[in-house]
């Protein structure tokens, strides 16, 4: 019993680590010639927004151009994220809780 609670902890331990560098990463998403730029971290944040002035006139516009930027960025960042979680050992974590789950 206690094995087990130790194990977990460690396995929260190592999540917490994980997410921790991943907060560290960083990518940029941009539409319309770069007039629509978002920024996310490694756990999927949008930590920026810019605007250009010339496209504030268009809202249904602008509004495509944010949706196409930040899908930019989504996937931009899914893949920094698998090369990512193979260096610091994420996909070891999650075979672990598969193991001590028994799934």
């Amino acid at each position: 019993m206690f094995n087990k609670l130790k194990q977990f902890q460690d396995l929260r331990s190592r999540a917490k680590q994980i997410q921790n560098t991943l907060e560290k990463e960083h990518v940029e998403g941009s539409s319309g010639w770069g007039k629509v730029k978002i920024t996310m971290n490694g756990n999927q944040r949008v930590t920026s927004v810019v605007l250009t002035d010339d496209v504030m006139g268009d809202k249904v516009k602008l509004q495509d151009m944010i949706k196409d930027a930040v899908n930019d960025a989504a996937e931009k960042l899914q893949k920094l994220l698998s090369g990512k979680m193979k260096d610091i050992g994420g996909l070891d974590l999650a075979k672990d809780i598969q193991e001590m789950t028994g799934k």
